[in-house]
């Protein structure tokens, strides 16, 4: 199962951390902005191949730290047809450069929905005799509040075809807490979407001893972090929410086991925008995106030791 190879990944780098790309117009230098209006006009093309840029030079710079990305998807989608284009293009890119790649789509849908979005994502599409991948990527983030059907048509390509899945359990945003904290009879929501993650697993494990569902949790919360590590010791954490959320990392390393393993902490704001002082227009925004990434790195250091 690919958790394995994410496990190996961190190891290697000893550094349990990725970086999102999660482009907004905010975070594009000026300059680069200027650059593609200048070249397609006020268009989405015109953003699109800006974040192209940006993102691409950020993956370049940051390969031989920094272990996996989380491609967010909606940031792409929201530009349309062009946004998607270059959101694939970059999804091979950062596979050929050796990360491990999560598509952050944050789906969940009716079972024949489902399905189509599996294939797409992890299965490939044929046309007559050719088979082409839309989305390189290892895993993706699902919704699994729609229930058990949103989420089984994944689960024979995480045990087929080594895919992950990382399913939404308890999430940084204030407002989460208004459903995901709520009492279901001796439990709280989000426990009890993690209890049908264990069941959905259906008791397989990989060799590292992780679930082929992974959960997705928050940074902000350690004291919750704290009690699902030790409660659920065999499933795999996405831990956002670091950084510009709010969650630092004394709170993120409550998500790790005594090995430093089971985890791994994402930031994207706090990486993409670390260009962002008054005195700097961006033009070392890859290098600045380093520096924010190797200090996430040390910081987390601190508290956690990958063994």
């Amino acid at each position: 199962m690919s958790v394995d190879v994410l496990q190996e990944k961190i190891r290697k780098m000893k550094n349990p951390t990725m970086f999102g790309l999660d482009p907004t117009p905010e975070l594009i230098p000026t300059w680069l902005l200027e650059e593609k209006i200048a070249q397609f006009g006020h268009t989405p093309e015109a953003y699109a191949e800006a974040y192209y840029r940006f993102c691409s030079d950020i993956l370049t710079q940051l390969k031989e730290t920094v272990p996996a990305v989380k491609v967010q998807s909606a940031c792409f989608e929201a530009l349309g047809a062009c946004g998607i284009s270059v959101m694939q293009r970059l999804l091979e890119d950062a596979t050929e450069l050796g990360y491990y790649v999560i598509l952050d789509a944050m789906r969940g849908d009716a079972p024949h929905i489902a399905s189509l979005l599996a294939d797409a994502m992890f299965g490939g599409l044929c046309f007559g005799e050719t088979a082409i991948y839309p989305y390189r990527c290892d895993g993706i983030t699902l919704n699994g509040y729609l229930g058990s059907d949103s989420v089984k048509p994944f689960l024979p390509y995480c045990k087929e075809n080594g895919k992950s899945v990382f399913v939404l359990v308890k999430t940084s945003n204030k407002s989460g807490r208004e459903v995901q904290d709520l009492i279901s009879g001796d439990r709280v929501v989000h426990t009890a979407m993690a209890d049908l993650v264990m069941r959905w697993s259906g008791g397989e494990y990989s060799k590292s001893g992780y679930m082929p569902l992974g959960i997705m949790m928050p940074a902000t919360d350690p004291r919750a972090l704290t009690a699902m590590r030790k409660r659920y010791d065999r499933l795999f954490f996405l831990v956002s929410g670091y950084g510009a959320q709010g969650g630092s990392a004394r709170h993120a390393s409550c998500a790790f086991d005594e090995f430093g393993h089971g985890a791994i902490v994402s930031a994207s704001r706090s990486i993409l925008g670390a260009w962002h002082t008054d005195d700097n227009d961006g033009r070392d925004f890859a290098m600045r995106a380093l520096e924010a990434a190797v200090k996430m790195k040390k910081d987390l250091g601190k508290f956690v030791t990958v063994i």
